[in-house]
């Protein structure tokens, strides 16, 4: 017999079948977080349900491939996301999800393959779905390797678009298969599954604002009455022929804040839809904070903004768009932070999508000021706040930007500020109205030609000799122009036997586009005679130096007694299981490590099977320092195309890094406490301290093989070493590991893919 109840108040039993678990599946009822403060809920999110998960009789599950059938009704609409959270004996754990790529395979039936990687108790399953829904059914049932990896290959194969890309993604599993073995292979097939059909983010969002995202604190008002300082924040808006349903909510998202002292000026760009009028007097007349100004002839953007602008009184000045929504503690946050910093000029805060439903999605948590970023991309976008006073320095808005008005503006102002004086705000006040993609004109290639216009103007003004042209995803690829003469380079290359990685390293240095350097090869303790060899042969080459370390392995030490011997302006630190892709590589680091205020900078690694290696260091992830985008194929976007852009990190690894000498020597080179790990991102830390911002660009590229030389810490004396060297770290940095401030408080610091954090550390 089959019981069927409904979702929100009952279990669903599976049916007696071979080789199936039978589940016992409840609603989940999360047990309530202890607060010092009590919150009150704003504007749930209706559509995300949770379930306990048990084996029918008891019973624990083995790790292993699991069919998941799961059979829904009252649903007309597609599943939005689905995903487990495993309880392997140590509690659910919001950081570990498994996403579920269910496919429909018949009107309420859907399937999907998991994979649990060890001995569990229990699970918990979200489902996320337009419209209220019943559960009927549902089972796990074991699958063999074999079996799993074919049906996991037919699913990625049917979800490519063209035959062309069929042909592909099959020659490349059966490649992987072959190369990587059936480990990889099955790590990697899962990986390409799983990420198939859905973005997991999207539905773990709503879950994470439901927990994080919508609470309005209960002492909200005495908290008001406290502030010493209330400031007037203006908000302008322009509008023409905005869609009515839009500007109401957008302007019913200024009238919900808990922060009274506001005002809302709005210009109307000579609309001609009637709504606009009415809807524009309905709200003047009931709230006398909100302004309109009616433009008789019609302009373009910036001169409708600027007119609203010039009606603004306020300490600052928010620029938001007609359709978009702010979060009702949007100006409150603002105020509370210029009380705390009155010396912030520029304000920005993170920001995500709202969609016609009410359902936010989309996250975009941004980095602290991020200059580089910036320039790659317009990465602050929505809430911005300025200091009145820069508003009518800068001039306000200007014509011929259709599309980068505000990068153009934001530019403009940034000129006239200082790194200390640009704050940001690390939570989602600003809600941009999410439209349907529209396919690419000719529009998009105006837009783009802006932004490089704006961004080219910028670098001249603040007398930078740089091109700019647009890249993958409308990112700004900069080219700086390296000093002539060039500068001298010297590239340090520590090495201990393995001829062949060496071989490989120096062959694919030699093809490099840059003539002016030299290598220094640190032969410490090699016993083998074909490296021997080796080392006396390229000793006699031109600008080869090989320099020997006779003494225990001591990365830190080796890199310091080769900087002591070398010629070079610049310091390039590579270890000698790099082989270059980018020939002109050297010009791009070399590029920017000549630039003023630019500590350390470094590359894009990949391991040999092209998956990335470094795409920068994150601190605090892991523990101390990670990787981001770890293992991540070739070409991965991440966070809003952070892993294409230049940008500024707090670390990058050292396994390729140029630094300037006087730099270099500043900060007083590695810490030699430091022997294997950790040296490069502590080095990069004292640069940042003593004011420098380390660059990563993504445009020099090279395979690493990743310790190949000195192998895996294996050994007790080596796993000892590692975990002082971890202490010592944590020793040095403290909580500072846990700011990072080119990463966001909202996300994890136990996934390398930006993934949120359950709790934000906040």
């Amino acid at each position: 017999m089959r019981t069927k109840i409904t979702n929100e108040n009952g279990f669903i039993q599976g049916l007696t079948a071979a080789h199936a678990t039978h589940l016992v599946v409840k609603p989940f009822r999360r047990t309530a977080r202890s607060s010092t403060a009590a919150v009150t809920s704003h504007a749930g999110t209706h559509n995300l349900r949770q379930f306990k998960v048990k084996p029918r009789y008891g019973e624990a599950l083995a790790g292993g491939w699991y069919l998941f059938e799961l059979d829904l009704r009252s649903l007309d609409q597609p599943l939005l996301w689905a995903a487990f959270y495993a309880d392997y004996k140590r509690g659910i754990n919001e950081e570990s999800y498994l996403p579920l790529p269910l496919k429909e395979v018949a009107p309420g039936r859907y399937l999907a393959i998991a994979r649990f990687t060890h001995r569990l108790i229990g699970l918990r399953l979200d489902v996320v779905a337009h419209r209220r829904f019943e559960l009927d059914h549902a089972q796990l049932r074991k699958l063999g390797k074999l079996e799993a990896a074919s049906r996991m290959l037919f699913a990625v194969v049917q979800s490519a678009a063209t035959l062309k890309k069929k042909l592909w993604v099959t020659l490349s599993a059966m490649l992987r298969l072959g190369f990587s073995g059936q480990r990889s292979f099955a790590t990697w097939l899962y990986r390409e599954y799983s990420e198939n059909a859905q973005t997991p983010l999207s539905g773990r969002y709503l879950s994470w604002v439901r927990l994080y995202g919508n609470a309005i604190p209960a002492d909200i008002k005495s908290r008001l009455n406290r502030m010493d300082r209330k400031p007037l924040i203006s908000v302008a808006i322009s509008t023409c022929n905005t869609d009515e349903a839009s500007l109401r909510q957008c302007m019913l998202s200024m009238i919900a804040q808990h922060y009274p002292p506001w005002e809302l000026c709005i210009a109307d760009n000579a609309s001609d839809q009637p709504h606009i009028r009415a809807l524009l007097n309905e709200f003047s007349q009931l709230d006398t904070r909100i302004t309109c100004t009616f433009l008789q002839q019609r302009g373009d953007y910036s001169t409708a903004l600027n007119c609203a602008i010039e009606h603004t009184h306020g300490n600052y000045i928010a620029i938001v768009k007609e359709h978009d929504e702010l979060h009702p503690l949007a100006f409150f946050q603002v105020a509370l932070e210029v009380c705390k910093h009155p010396e912030w000029k520029i304000i920005y805060t993170d920001e995500d999508k709202i969609d016609h439903r009410r359902i936010r999605f989309d996250p975009d948590f941004k980095p602290d000021w991020n200059y580089e970023l910036l320039l790659a991309q317009n990465y602050i976008r929505h809430l911005c706040i300025f200091d009145s006073a820069l508003v009518k320095t800068v001039g306000g808005f200007r014509q011929g930007f259709h599309g980068c008005e505000d990068y153009d503006f934001l530019l403009r102002c940034i000129e006239h500020t200082g790194p200390a004086q640009i704050g940001h705000i690390a939570s989602a006040l600003y809600h941009e109205h999410a439209v349907a993609d529209a396919p690419a004109s000719p529009e998009n290639h105006v837009v783009h030609s802006n932004g490089t216009r704006a961004l080219q103007q910028h670098l001249q003004r603040v007398g930078v000799c740089a091109s700019v042209t647009t890249a993958a995803d409308g990112i700004h690829r900069i080219r700086f122009a390296c000093p002539q003469p060039a500068p001298y380079v010297s590239l340090i290359v520590p090495t201990r036997d393995k001829v062949r990685l060496l071989r490989s390293c120096l062959d694919s240095i030699s093809k490099s586009t840059y003539s002016n350097y030299e290598i220094i090869v640190v032969d410490n303790r090699s016993t083998d005679s074909s490296t021997l060899r080796y080392l006396d042969k390229i000793a006699r080459m031109p600008h080869v130096q090989v320099l020997r370390y006779n003494a225990p392995f001591n990365y830190s030490a080796i890199n310091n007694f080769a900087e002591r011997h070398a010629r070079g302006d610049i310091i390039g630190l590579v270890n000698n299981d790099i082989e270059i892709i980018t020939p002109d590589w050297m010009e791009e680091m070399v590029s920017h490590a000549m630039r003023p205020h630019v500590g350390a900078v470094g590359a894009m690694l990949y391991y040999p099977d092209g998956t990335i290696q470094h795409a920068g260091v994150i601190v605090g992830l892991g523990g101390v320092a990670g990787h981001a985008y770890l293992h991540m194929p070739r070409g991965y976007g991440g966070s809003h195309n952070r892993g294409l852009s230049l940008q500024n990190l707090s670390a990058v690894t050292a396994a390729c890094m140029l630094v300037r000498r006087e730099t270099f020597h500043v900060v007083g080179g590695l810490d030699e406490s430091l022997e294997v790990a950790f040296n490069d991102v502590d080095f990069c830390l004292r640069l940042r301290d003593a004011g420098y911002r380390n660059v990563w660009t993504p445009y020099a590229q090279m395979y690493h093989m990743e310790s190949a030389s000195r192998g895996a810490d294996a050994t007790p004396e080596q796993q000892d070493r590692f975990q002082r060297e971890l202490e010592f770290m944590r020793a040095r940095w403290g909580a500072g590991l846990l700011k990072d401030p080119a990463y966001n408080a909202n996300l994890s610091l136990s996934s390398h893919c930006f993934d949120l954090a359950f709790p934000p550390r906040h």
